[in-house]
C-alpha cells in the first residue's frame, strides 16, 4: 500500500498536463478506495505476575474507504473519512513474550478542513488539511492464549474474561493529491496521521488489568475519485 501510494503521488506530478476542469465553490467529490491503518502502537507497562514487563502492539488492516468532500469554495473543502470497520489482533509483547490478547474492531470517522493549492488552476490538485477524529471500538474479544495464561497465573480458570478500549477523541492531519483522468473520473492518493489513544481493560472474575495505550495510526488510501 505504501509503495502503491508513492507510485501514484510520482504519477501525479507527472500528470499535471491531463487538463480536467479546476475544483469550483458547490462541487461534491467522492472518493473510493483502499483504506489501511496502520498502527505505530505504543502503551503503558502491563505487570503480570511471573511475566516481564509487557506493551501491546496492534496489527494493520484495510478495508474499503467511503471518503465525501464538498468545496465549500475553490481552495476549501470539508472532507468525511468513513470506511467498512477494521479489525485488529492485539499482541502482548516484552522479553521472550509474545502473546496473542485479543481483537477489536473500530470506525475512525474523521472530519476535516482542506486547503487545494492549485484553487482556480486544471490539471492535478494537491491538497492539506486538518481536523478531528473519532474512534469507536466495539466487538472486542479476548484470545484464549490470554485465557490460558492467566489461568497458568492465577490457578484456576477465570470464568469469564472480558476486553473493554474506551472509545477516542483526537487530532488529524493529512495530504493527498487527485489525479484527474477526465471531467469526472480521477485517483486519488492520500495520508492520514491519527491521534487515537485509548484505555483499556481485561477484566476476569478474580482480577481486572488495566492500561493505556497509543495507537496513532497512518492511514493510507489509493482509489478512484468521482466529481459530481
Amino acid at each position: 500500500m505504501k509503495k502503491a501510494l508513492s507510485i501514484a503521488l510520482v504519477a501525479a506530478l507527472a500528470g499535471g498536463s491531463m487538463m480536467a476542469q479546476a475544483y469550483e465553490k458547490g462541487d461534491f467529490i467522492l472518493r473510493v478506495g483502499a483504506t489501511m491503518v496502520d498502527p505505530d502502537s505504543d502503551s503503558s507497562g502491563i505487570n503480570l505476575p511471573g511475566v516481564p514487563t509487557l506493551h501491546t502492539e496492534v496489527d494493520d488492516d484495510t478495508q474499503l474507504g467511503l471518503i465525501p468532500v464538498y468545496m465549500v469554495t475553490e481552495s476549501v473543502g470539508l472532507e468525511l473519512l468513513a470506511a467498512t470497520p477494521f479489525e485488529h489482533d492485539i499482541t502482548l509483547q516484552g522479553k521472550g513474550v509474545n502473546l496473542n490478547a485479543g481483537s477489536t474492531k473500530h470506525l475512525p470517522p474523521t472530519l476535516s478542513l482542506q486547503w487545494y493549492p492549485r484553487a482556480g488552476k486544471n490539471g492535478w490538485q494537491p491538497y492539506v488539511g486538518m481536523g478531528v477524529n473519532y474512534t469507536i471500538f466495539f466487538d472486542e474479544k479476548t484470545d484464549q492464549q490470554l485465557n490460558d495464561t492467566l489461568e497458568a497465573i492465577i490457578g484456576s480458570d477465570p470464568k469469564s474474561t472480558d476486553l473493554n478500549l474506551d472509545n477516542s477523541f483526537g487530532l488529524a492531519f493529512q495530504a493527498g493529491m487527485d489525479i484527474p483522468l477526465g471531467k469526472h473520473w480521477g485517483i486519488n492518493a492520500a495520508v492520514w496521521y491519527l491521534d487515537i489513544d485509548t484505555n483499556g481493560k481485561v477484566s476476569t472474575d478474580v482480577a481486572n488489568v488495566n492500561f493505556k495505550t497509543n495507537i496513532d495510526p497512518f492511514v493510507y488510501n489509493l482509489g478512484i475519485a468521482y466529481r459530481f
